[in-house]
């Protein structure tokens, strides 16, 4: 019987650490490190139910994947029925989801220390930030979170840096507390496995795709007890109308809960270029120099030429901010360069992508053009097909044929050609985002 034993879950100060058994037919998911987490507030405090969140949240969507059984000596009793109700989300979007039994020890129901505090999952970026618009008035601590697109790996201690810092000054310029979580869940995983069996069935990654709803959500629980958060708040990335499978929907990140804390997927009822609306307004009322980061390429500033600095800036324009003033250099010749990148297929383009221009598009309609360079690439864009856009973009065929080797290889045989596999999952990786 396919089984994943949480043996022991333990906190030292501000640090999390839980070992992993599992069954022999799931060895080749799980790294060979134990589940580690980083605080910067004690848990020490946190009971053993809540502690447990956060390995639970990562190995459960395993466990639905191959039809296992979870077994743990305690839970907080409102987050095991969180997680039926994710699993029945999961299960009804992913055909390949099994689903599988949590089993407990004890489940336990302990009365938080409320304090009315709110939190918000930020970065910076247009969805982040307009979380932060809207819900303003709780003041809600900021929390960036180490182990998913930026690694606990030191050659990420750059990138980590300039987040926390980019972070910091939005806190202190706005009165506001931050929390900074970091993470091994994806070493602790073995991200790349998972990608090797399950990216057949998915338009992103492992994780985008199945587990960063509960996943990032549940890393936050001991914190969120600790310092008596009722709420929580991850910013939509689609909207209503969108039917992506995706790991973060409303169906998913609204049950999300424990004992004292209701989690939120917020801003759903807003596309993209609303949310940028909403962002317009607030730099109209309040903050005209606000700076948003959203490049995929640095995270000390904005490179202006990735796919979605560009995406970015033209939705800026289109909810009449200047891009130059708001983190983002762009000229009337880069539409040019926009729609050549578009044609030539130089960017590596999801669903998602597709249905953010889509939207780009229909505001266009809407705008009167405040040039020929603009007025050209919005009559070119209503015209372009944007499904042969994205059906052209992908990973190469050597990545697909390194993920079917791994994924029909036995254990043995995969551990043996691991370095193999390493070198090359950066490339799949980047492809998941």
């Amino acid at each position: 019987m396919s089984s994943i034993v949480i043996d022991r879950v333990h906190a030292d100060g501000t640090t999390l650490e839980a070992d992993v058994q599992t069954s022999a037919d799931l060895e080749r998911f799980f790294g060979d490190e134990p589940f580690q987490t980083e605080y910067d507030v004690s848990i020490e405090d946190v009971p053993e139910g809540v502690l447990a969140i956060p390995v639970l949240a990562h190995v459960c969507p395993v466990a639905w994947a191959n039809g296992a059984d979870v077994y743990v000596d305690e839970v907080d009793e409102t987050f095991a029925n969180a997680l039926s109700d994710v699993e029945e989300s999961l299960c009804a979007m992913h055909d390949f989801l099994e689903g599988g039994t949590l089993y407990a020890k004890e489940t336990v129901d302990v009365e938080p220390d409320a304090s009315g505090e709110s939190g918000l999952l930020f970065t910076g970026g247009v969805d982040s930030t307009c979380s932060y618009v809207r819900h303003r008035e709780e003041s809600p601590t900021l929390i960036s979170i180490r182990g998913w697109t930026i690694t606990p790996s030191p050659s990420d201690d750059e990138n980590w840096t300039h987040l926390r810092n980019r972070v910091t000054s939005f806190a202190d310029d706005h009165d506001l507390e931050t929390a900074f979580v970091e993470s091994n869940m994806l070493s602790f995983l073995d991200h790349p496995m998972l990608l090797a069996h399950y990216k057949r069935y998915v338009d992103g990654a492992w994780y985008s795709s199945v587990g960063h709803g509960v996943g990032l959500l549940g890393l936050c629980a001991p914190m969120a007890y600790a310092r008596g958060m009722e709420d929580l708040y991850v910013a939509a990335t689609h909207w209503e109308g969108i039917d992506l499978e995706w790991g973060s929907r409303p169906d998913i990140d609204d049950h999300v809960r424990w004992t004292g804390t209701q989690c939120h997927h917020d801003s759903y009822d807003l596309t993209r270029q609303e949310r940028l609306d909403a962002i317009a307004d607030y730099v109209r009322e309040e903050e005209p120099a606000l700076q948003l980061q959203t490049c995929n390429a640095r995270m000390d500033g904005n490179c202006g030429e990735c796919e979605k600095c560009y995406r970015t800036a033209v939705g800026l324009r289109l909810s009449d901010l200047e891009p130059t003033d708001h983190g983002y250099p762009f000229a009337e010749e880069d539409y040019r360069e926009i729609r050549t990148a578009l044609e030539e297929g130089q960017w590596v383009l999801g669903q998602d992508e597709k249905y953010m221009w889509e939207d780009i598009s229909e505001r266009a309609r809407e705008t009167d053009p405040e040039s020929p360079a603009e007025a050209a690439f919005f009559e070119w864009l209503e015209r372009a097909d944007l499904d042969d856009l994205v059906s052209e973009s992908g990973p190469p065929l050597s990545h697909r044929l390194l993920r079917a080797g791994a994924r029909n290889a036995p254990t043995k045989v995969y551990n043996t050609v691991y370095p193999a596999w390493t070198s090359a999952k950066s490339g799949l990786r980047r492809v998941g985002r």
